[in-house]
């Protein structure tokens, strides 16, 4: 039932580079979500138990929400520990990317990552994989980078030996890149995982209250702001779109992850097709875009053509360097463009 990942060369080559390193960086993307800490420290704890030395090392922060992790609290921060990431980083024996297969993805790491000439490996499930790899191994069919790693470990043969820390590592994964399993995810191999991570002793209720019922009361006044000021809904098109500035996150005492799954309020509207967020990054003059739709509407589609990005059938994301007024006005030119799809989509 579970995909096998690697083939008997690729399995031979994974041996090669996992057996001859020590020192294992582990590398999650820039304000890595609950797939990119699930998938990196499900790796970790796979490698510990090989007795392996491994380190996870992100760009930046990752969200409060996903503190409880096993292992996040050993997660190196690059925007905080500069110096100490890049001392370790060079001291690495092998590279395992995990949940991103773009340059841009990774910040001031993409400079690390392009000059270092030691084994490296990817796994990812995004569509058009950029970055050089030693092996790859990319399945956008996949629901999560999660999923994939959960293939995979079984395949090396650690599913028996594999922790209940690990297993909620996983789960995690899946079950955020999935919205709680409302999209992507119809897949029978996803349940059976599902099931196994259970035989694991995984609280998959605490798990989902740990990250979709952990926020602030700041959090939750910034939501109703959002649904009874800030969102736009074009009925014509089916669409909702809102937008977050730099004022209103200090308004609201904005947390770094206070802005996850809200895109997805909208779509509760009776005949939704597509959300759209524009949120000011607080430290770089950009705007950040995440995209979520149902049915057919082909989110990434739309955020490769104007928002510098892609992503997934459902869910995507995208960057673009402008004012907030002019990534509005991108916005409803993109709706527009775009209003055969979403006039016809049979959701």
């Amino acid at each position: 039932m579970l995909k096998k990942y690697l083939n008997s060369s690729m399995l031979s080559l994974w041996h090669q580079i996992i057996d001859d390193a020590q020192n294992i960086i582990l590398i999650g993307h820039s304000s890595p979500d609950g797939d990119a800490m699930g998938a990196t420290l499900a790796m970790f704890h796979y490698l510990k138990a090989l007795k392996k030395s491994p380190v996870v090392i992100m760009p930046n922060t990752f969200p409060d929400f996903l503190c409880w992790i096993p292992g996040s609290q050993e997660v190196l921060n690059v925007q905080h520990n500069y110096d100490k990431a890049w001392r370790i980083f060079q001291k690495a024996d092998a590279v395992i990317c995990l949940d991103f297969s773009a340059y841009n993805r990774i910040d001031e790491m993409n400079q690390w990552l392009d000059e270092s000439r030691r084994p490296r490996i990817i796994i990812d499930h995004h569509l058009n994989p950029e970055l050089n790899a030693d092996l790859l191994v990319s399945d956008p069919q996949a629901c999560s980078t999660s999923e994939i790693v959960y293939c995979l470990l079984t395949q090396l043969g650690y599913d028996n030996l594999m922790t209940k820390e690990c297993a909620m590592c996983i789960y995690c994964g899946m079950m955020t890149d999935t919205g709680g399993f409302i999209y992507n995810s119809n897949r029978p191999e996803i349940y059976y995982i599902i099931s196994q991570l259970l035989e694991k002793g995984i609280d998959k209720d605490k798990i989902y209250r740990n990250v979709y019922n952990n926020y602030s009361v700041n959090r939750m006044r910034l939501m109703g702001y959002i649904l009874n000021e800030k969102m736009v809904y074009l009925e014509e098109y089916k669409t909702s779109y809102f937008s977050i500035t730099r004022d209103e996150m200090l308004r609201f005492h904005f947390k770094k992850g206070d802005a996850e799954g809200l895109v997805n309020l909208p779509l509760s509207i009776k005949g939704s097709i597509l959300s759209v967020s524009l949120r000011e990054d607080s430290e770089k003059e950009l705007i950040r875009l995440s995209l979520r739709s149902v049915g057919e509407f082909p989110c990434n589609k739309m955020a490769a053509e104007y928002f510098n990005g892609g992503g997934h059938l459902n869910a995507a994301g995208g960057t673009l360097y402008c004012t907030m007024e002019e990534a509005i006005a991108i916005v409803n030119k993109a709706i527009k463009d775009y209003a055969p799809l979403l006039k016809d989509n049979k959701c």
